[in-house]
């Protein structure tokens, strides 16, 4: 009876973990951006999300939708160059200072002329 029992929370444990861990990640894994003339910025989403931990430190500037950041661009409701510099090489560079692990800190190490 006892190893029913614990083999049953075992069980529940694992689905619940899992779940957690399916759940955690949204969106595309990797995410192509429209970097203009200096060309295409691939994006690590899922290792974002891990790392951050909270989309509102990105999503709070534009949706969560594909296309968001050009759209918005367009609709004037961002300014161009906005999520990279305020965000993206705000939060890299900061990582950078304080001797952690952290991304590209110069525009031309993400985007790739194809």
């Amino acid at each position: 009876m006892k190893v029913r029992v614990v083999l049953t929370i075992l069980l529940i444990f694992c689905f619940v973990s899992s779940l957690a861990i399916a759940m955690q990640n949204h969106g595309d894994k990797e995410i192509k951006i429209d970097g203009g003339k200096k060309g295409t910025i691939s994006f690590p989403h899922h290792m974002h999300q891990d790392t951050i931990k909270d989309c509102n430190v990105c999503h709070s500037i534009f949706p969560k939708a594909k296309g968001a950041i050009k759209d918005s661009i367009a609709q004037k409701k961002l300014k161009k160059k906005q999520v990279m510099n305020k965000t993206c090489l705000k939060c890299h560079r900061a990582k950078k200072k304080a001797g952690e692990d952290h991304g590209p800190t110069s525009c031309l190490a993400c985007h790739v002329k194809e």
